[in-house]
């Protein structure tokens, strides 16, 4: 569903309309209000607030799902390090670097 003209309603007539806006946005029009000409908040209705809602955290459980499945392949595939030898490389470059740049200094 597109955002029409009559869709975006100015702060100040927001206020003295809200009943009308509401109805509206019960009936499923979504109102953006904006204030000084920008864009401020949106009027939508609670039913589709929730939907939204879900299919961010859907979202967000495929995300984690496909980082799963990329963190299995590479497992299957022998792409692994053990974490603390990584962790202790890392940190012996980091000291190694701020040696580095003492002396530069």
């Amino acid at each position: 569903m597109g955002i029409a003209a009559n869709d975006i309603v100015p702060f100040t007539q927001a206020r003295s309309s809200l009943s009308e806006l509401a109805d509206q946005a019960k009936a499923g029009a979504e109102k953006i209000i904006t204030k000084n000409g920008e864009s401020y908040v949106a009027l939508i209705d609670a039913d589709r607030l929730d939907y939204y809602h879900r299919l961010e955290r859907e979202r967000i459980h495929l995300l984690l799902l496909e980082d799963a499945q990329r963190g299995l392949a590479d497992i299957a595939a022998g792409r692994t390090q053990d974490a603390d030898a990584t962790i202790a490389t890392r940190q012996q470059r980091r000291r190694a670097g701020a040696t580095a740049a003492k002396k530069r200094g």
